[in-house]
């Protein structure tokens, strides 16, 4: 199970440590966020213990109208042993009891000067992307006018080489070799590059480039949404392919469903102009223009033309 440290949610929102810097180890294992107001109440019939507990400014005034023993009493039931951290926006300063209730229970607690709503979207957002269940895949992913496409393929089949030209033509590269996948929310699968193959892509030949020193941090990009699948398939006599564009293929991904095509390559062939037209086509398709039912339009209009031309 994918777990993020509070020293991990730390550094990457540059939040402040207000207490509890021995603790910053603990474990947060759900993208979830909870603003504890009912519990404050009294109210604990359910109490989602495992989240992130927000503190925003109702929280934080509706503490100061209580009185010392309250605030330690609710304090030390909201810190249970599998609360991770509690968390202060707009840089609002805990009173002393919740200091004390999350010392006594080894919970840190952290601050930053950040409007609450806001800053629960940049929790969750965070969260989502480090907790997501991820998969790996072999290919080469770049950004081509702003869509994400994955280009699959046997080994030697020229998807790296194809990536290197997209980026000479102003392309950008996510990841080259191997690509992480991972799910955002329910329509969008992301793809970015494991740390140690970041900027770098392999071609044979030359070896390792790094992409980013060549050709500035315009070149790279460090994760992207996939659009696109292309598969790229050495072709063989008699073998069938879709030569309309009307077969749609698909491929799941974590439930998303990708769009998907497969593209020959033979000797002569340019595959890295082939992924700009297609990256250019599904767009144009995304907003409503399909060329391949357009063909398919004017051949029936045809055949009907000549049909009451015969008769």
């Amino acid at each position: 199970m994918a777990v993020v440290t509070v020293r991990e949610l730390v550094e990457a929102l540059k939040m402040n440590i207000i207490s509890g810097e021995d603790y910053l180890d603990r474990e947060i294992t759900v993208s979830d966020i909870s603003r504890p107001g009912l519990e404050l109440t009294g109210y604990f019939n359910y109490y989602p213990e495992e989240r992130i507990q927000l503190f925003g400014r109702n929280e934080h005034s509706f503490m100061s109208k209580m009185t010392s023993e309250e605030r330690l009493l609710v304090m030390r039931r909201l810190a249970r042993d599998k609360t991770p951290v509690f968390v202060f926006s707009r840089d609002l300063r805990p009173e002393y009891e919740v200091i004390q209730a999350a010392n006594e229970n080894h919970i840190p607690v952290i601050g930053i000067n950040t409007s609450t709503t806001h800053l629960s979207s940049r929790l969750t957002t965070y969260l989502q992307e480090r907790l997501a269940t991820r998969t790996s895949r072999h290919g080469v992913f770049v950004e081509v006018y702003g869509l994400g496409v994955l280009i699959m393929g046997e080994s030697g089949v020229g998807k790296s080489e194809a990536a290197l030209e997209l980026v000479k033509n102003g392309h950008r590269l996510v990841a080259d070799d191997r690509v992480e996948l991972y799910q955002r929310d329910e329509y969008t699968i992301m793809g970015e590059a494991p740390a140690i193959l970041e900027n770098m892509m392999e071609i044979r030949g030359l070896g390792i480039i790094n992409i980013m020193t060549l050709y500035g941090a315009g070149a790279v990009r460090q994760k992207q949404q996939v659009n696109l699948i292309i598969q790229l398939k050495l072709w063989h006599k008699g073998d069938k392919y879709d030569r309309l564009g009307t077969a749609a293929e698909e491929e799941d991904i974590f439930g998303v469903k990708v769009a998907k095509i497969t593209v020959p390559v033979q000797m002569g062939r340019n595959i890295s102009s082939i992924v700009e037209v297609a990256a250019m086509n599904f767009r144009a398709n995304d907003l409503g223009y399909n060329s391949a039912k357009e063909f398919e339009d004017r051949l029936t209009h045809l055949i009907e033309t000549n049909s009451q031309e015969e008769g």
